[in-house]
Parts: structure tokens; sequence; C-alpha cells
């Protein structure tokens, strides 16, 4: 391999370059605010290091032996979550009631596309009341 070439450093006091730019004057006339000590409470700190104080009480309810029911219910809601079902099908997971079931088709029902038969019976119904001569209005849409 070949050998590098030794990089000169520069020396301390022949640095060029920038400037150091002076600090906001503002900023040096403001005097730190001392936070007021109540001197009724001690401190106290503790140390829970090896062979000093006691550690403080944790949650190992993550650590226990939990019973079967339990454990098979929890894999089930994680399984179930890892679970990817698409939108379009997973809409269909939960069923209405019988009553609102009934009543979202009442009101579809309104709102459903004229079939051939219908259109051509409303439209022989409007030419024979024009027939008649009684005023033409146009059907709601």
């Amino acid at each position: 391999m070949p050998a590098k070439p030794a990089v000169k450093k520069p020396t301390k006091g022949g640095k060029k370059g920038k400037s150091k730019v002076a600090a906001a004057p503002l900023k040096s006339k403001v005097a730190d605010v001392k936070k007021v000590v109540n001197p009724l409470f001690e401190k106290r700190p503790k140390n829970f290091g090896i062979g000093q104080n006691i550690q403080p009480k944790r949650d190992l309810t993550r650590f226990l032996r939990w019973p079967r029911y339990i454990r098979l219910q929890r894999q089930k809601a994680i399984l179930l979550k890892r679970l990817k079902v698409p939108p379009s099908i997973n809409q269909f997971s939960s069923t209405l009631d019988r009553q609102t079931a009934s009543q979202l088709f009442k009101l579809l029902d309104k709102y459903r596309p004229e079939n051939k038969k219908d259109r051509r019976a409303r439209l022989v119904q409007r030419a024979k009341e024009r027939a008649e001569g009684k005023p033409d209005q146009p059907t709601k849409r």
C-alpha cells in the first residue's frame, strides 16, 4: 500500500477564518431568578445503588404465570389485531339487528333506481294526463 502524504495542520497562532460574534447585549443584563425554597421541607435524596436504599416497588404482573384462559384470550386478541382484512370484507364482520336492518332497507328502497317496467308505467300515465289536457308537471327524479 502506498503511504499517505502527511497533512500539515494549521498552528494555533496562524489560524485565519471566522471571527467570533459578540453575544447579544440583552442576554448578559438579565439576572438569574432564584427559585424560592421552603426551609421547612428537607431534601432527602435516595440512592438506589447496590447496598444503598431499597428499590421502589415495581409492577411485576407481566412476569406472573397467568391462568390459561387469560393467556388464550390475550393471544387471540393479538392474533386478531395482526390479521389484515381488507375494509371491503371487514364491513361485514358485524351485522345490524333486525329492526334497524328493516328501517335501512325501507330507506334505501326510496332511492332505488327505476326499472324499465316502472319507468314505462310512469311515462304512460304522464302521457294520458297530457292527452286529457291537464297541465304537464315533470315528475321528481
